[in-house]
């Protein structure tokens, strides 16, 4: 398992189109449009304690399934390219948030860490094992977009109809 310079493969593109539709559901259309078409139909609602009917897993529980259903892919993904036998993987993750709130205004929301236990059963030495799983942390998109800063530009529609950069 060695490291070599990589070369652009393609471009990774997702659009998503949410609807609210209850008390707090949102019906999500999410087109994957690079590097082949492809389209998921799903939703998030909250529970009843904040102003849901709980019909959906509520948003925060689908990002934790992807991050653990990410670094799980590339984890495989990286042992079948490598011929690396995996008997079992076990992915455990806590992710943890505060809310703030200062006395009228809404909750600010805070990250506060991210852990994940992962349990790979090979046969492969330890190291071997170790060089797996960076590999699988350097092509996990979910992860490599925690680690980073980002910058999330959102546009709001004005009332002439414009969208306006917020």
């Amino acid at each position: 398992m060695s490291s070599t310079k990589t070369a652009k493969i393609h471009d990774v593109v997702f659009s998503c189109r949410g609807t609210a539709v209850g008390k707090m559901r949102n019906d999500l259309t999410v087109k994957m449009v690079k590097p082949w078409p492809e389209t998921h139909v799903m939703a998030t609602d909250e529970g009843k304690y904040l102003g849901g009917e709980g019909t959906a897993p509520p948003p925060l529980a689908l990002f934790v399934a992807s991050l653990v259903g990410c670094i799980m892919t590339q984890i495989r993904s990286s042992a079948k390219r490598w011929t690396f036998t995996l008997k079992d993987l076990t992915v455990e993750a806590i992710v943890k948030w505060e809310a703030h709130q200062s006395e009228n205004d809404s909750y600010e929301a805070m990250p506060k860490g991210f852990r994940l236990d992962i349990d790979i059963d090979s046969d492969a030495p330890f190291e071997d094992v170790e060089k797996l799983l960076e590999v699988a942390r350097k092509s996990c998109f979910i992860e490599q977009t925690l680690g980073c800063t980002n910058t999330i530009q959102h546009r709001l529609r004005n009332d002439a109809g414009e969208w306006v950069i917020k």
